[in-house]
């Protein structure tokens, strides 16, 4: 019987020690040596302050400030331990509602004009830090009367904000709300 158990039990800590500890450690080195900021969650920082993550969105709800995407974590908006999607189907009436109160909202704030889809709808994982250049630029108008900005300058922060396609080609143009934010703070402590 014990001739049937050692290999069992020497192969589960072999296999337990080359991949629950030399892989992991291996891969957290190389991705410290090579990217220690990413490594480590994207941190944010306000001078010496963390102010958020560049990976994770948070909500903004002043008029001051670009208004993120809607997170699909209901009961802590943007809470990363509950990252999922509403799980909603396109024939869903709750998601209909949902999105038609969310248009009206939209649309009650002043805004024209069709409504960017990332507007009113939440990510896959709810946490989306990223909105479209359309959703930022169609926030422009209110974030400017807001903090009495010219609308040109707001709209110059929007577009020296915008990153482009990964290599050119992989996913869609996108504005970090976060940053975009923290670039206004700037530009509106220097006015």
């Amino acid at each position: 019987m014990l001739s049937h158990l050692r290999p069992a039990i020497t192969m589960t800590v072999l296999f337990t020690g080359l991949c629950g500890l030399a892989y992991p450690l291996a891969i957290t080195g190389v991705a410290q040596a090579v990217l220690p900021a990413q490594a480590n969650g994207s941190i944010v920082t306000k001078g010496d302050a963390v102010v958020g993550s560049a990976l994770i969105g948070q909500a903004f709800t002043s008029p001051r400030y670009f208004a993120s995407r809607p997170s699909a974590t209901s009961n802590s908006p943007y809470n990363p331990l509950a990252s999922g999607g509403t799980n909603l189907g396109a024939t869903s009436q709750k998601l209909k509602d949902q999105i038609a109160a969310a248009v009206t909202a939209w649309q009650a704030n002043g805004r024209s004009g069709p409504v960017p889809a990332d507007a009113v709808t939440s990510s896959a994982s709810g946490l989306d830090p990223d909105i479209s250049p359309e959703n930022a630029r169609q926030q422009v108008a209110l974030v400017a009367k807001a903090r009495n900005m010219p609308e040109k300058d707001v709209a110059a922060l929007v577009e020296a904000q915008v990153q482009p396609r990964l290599l050119g080609v992989i996913g869609e143009p996108r504005v970090n709300v976060l940053r975009l934010n923290m670039a206004l703070d700037a530009a509106g402590a220097t006015q």
